[in-house]
């Protein structure tokens, strides 16, 4: 056998490794600015609050986190997401180790998730939904602790990362959802734990300043994933068939790498399933249920799902397959197993890093920090204080409050061309908006200081002048 037990941890901590590495590294050298989520993140992320137009705070949160630490430097945001996505393979080895008598089992549990390609080649831009994956398999892990081990800390803690997972994105309550449906499947055979309510106390302990963030800012982040999912001035067939059928085939063209690694090791496609067994129930709830339940939102509710979005739910997918087909894996064919592990794990970073190089048209190639040194030159000819304030959409502003010495805050407030904020606003402020002819016009109505392009952008400075 070319896997020796004794060696299951050693080669886990290479394998873990080697992503980190790899998916650090690639990116890093490869692309010439950060991805769009990751650029918005640390928008938001430099005026930190319980909430933003988008999204809960969570995201921005470690992305500033990570400014304070590295600055401005590009790999440091690759190396945050990779830190989440392996952070997130261990534990759901360490999770499948009470699921799995042979650690070989557990190995391959996270193996199998490099061949879905959320794991990997989408992992560079770190954004909600990266930042919900530790949260996701700690949320589950700690759920299976307090169920067997009936102690008030794994209670506590799940519902601390139940509501870091809902701080990340509320897409996460599908996995919440999930585990309520099981809660109730417990009762039915009574064995359900009141003991499980206490998690309510550190879950909204966790949520409450960010629903009193909600309340005060009329529900903006509800309001933004309420539009982002309506599929207006569609016809009944669109509505309640293409969207969530095409949702439906993505999700299996997805896993195609995935269940060739499976299948792989697999003698018989038949199997046996044990009605009453509870570790495989509860694998459903927390691996089929969550997209169940998306693809029924979609279908029910007419509402158009990004594929993105299923991020965190496939986390516990090889180990739903391993557990079903245990008995029918094959551990003589482990090595053509790791060959085609291999494979994919070489395939998808090169295959990131020729489309970076090739592909000269993608948000990675915007000259933000050329954009930002030439802004930077003009202000400081020009104006004695620091840049204080940046305003514009996320992209094109939070590129210049991610590059600028001063790191200055991002602020929408061009978005509705309101001027209340640059009156009364005291420091050094820029705006930067895109080429749309009326956006310039607008910008150079409210422009009371200096105005000039730059890479086909309108900015406007506004400060003390020297």
């Amino acid at each position: 056998m070319f896997v020796k037990k004794k060696d299951i941890h050693k080669i886990l901590a290479v394998f873990l490794f080697g992503h980190l590495f790899v998916w650090t590294l690639i990116p890093g050298i490869s692309n010439e600015n950060l991805p769009l989520d990751t650029i918005e993140a640390l928008a938001w992320g430099s005026d930190i609050d319980w909430g933003y137009i988008k999204h809960p705070p969570l995201s921005a949160w470690f992305t500033e986190i990570f400014f304070q630490l590295f600055g401005n430097q590009d790999w440091a945001y690759y190396f945050l997401s990779q830190i989440f996505v392996i952070f997130s393979f261990f534990i759901v080895f360490k999770f499948s180790e009470d699921f799995f008598k042979n650690k070989i089992f557990s190995l391959m549990s996270v193996f199998l998730l490099e061949g879905i390609y959320f794991y990997n080649f989408t992992t560079p831009e770190f954004n909600v939904n990266i930042c919900q994956l530790p949260f996701y398999t700690l949320t589950v892990y700690y759920f299976w602790k307090g169920i067997n081990q009936k102690d008030n800390l794994s209670w506590l803690l799940f519902g601390f990362f139940a509501g870091l997972g809902v701080l990340s994105k509320y897409l996460f309550i599908y996995l919440l959802i999930s585990l309520d449906l099981f809660l109730i499947y417990l009762i039915y055979i009574r064995k359900f734990q009141f003991r499980c309510l206490i998690s309510l106390v550190s879950f909204l302990l966790v949520l409450l300043p960010h629903l009193i963030w909600l309340i005060d800012n009329n529900y903006t982040t509800i309001s933004y994933a309420l539009e982002r999912t309506s599929a207006e001035n569609v016809s009944f067939l669109e509505s309640h068939l293409l969207f969530p059928f095409t949702f439906f085939a993505k999700q299996i063209g997805i896993l195609i790498p995935f269940f060739i690694l499976f299948f792989i090791m697999i003698s018989k496609f038949k199997i046996k399933i044990k009605h009453k067994d509870i570790k495989l129930i509860f694998l459903f709830f927390v691996t089929v249920s969550p997209v169940l339940l998306t693809f029924l939102t979609s279908l029910v509710l007419v509402i158009k799902i990004r594929t993105m979005w299923m991020t965190p739910f496939y986390l516990f997918l090889g180990m739903f397959f391993i557990y079903i087909y245990q008995k029918r894996i094959m551990l003589i064919k482990i090595n053509n197993f790791i060959s085609v592990f291999l494979i994919l794990f070489l395939f998808s970073p090169l295959s990131y890093l020729y489309i970076s190089i090739t592909q000269k048209d993608k948000r990675t190639d915007y000259p933000g920090k050329e954009v930002s040194e030439i802004v930077q030159k003009k202000w400081d000819a020009n104006f004695k204080n620091k840049i204080g304030l940046v305003s514009g959409d996320e992209w094109y502003a939070g590129n210049l409050s991610y590059h600028l010495k001063s790191r200055p805050k991002w602020d929408n407030i061009s978005e509705d061309k309101k001027t209340t904020k640059l009156d009364n606003f005291t420091g050094g402020f820029v705006i930067i908006l895109d080429d749309d002819k009326d956006n310039l016009k607008t910008l150079l109505k409210i422009c009371t200081g200096i105005f000039f392009k730059v890479d086909n952008q309108g900015v406007c400075m506004i400060g003390d002048k020297k």
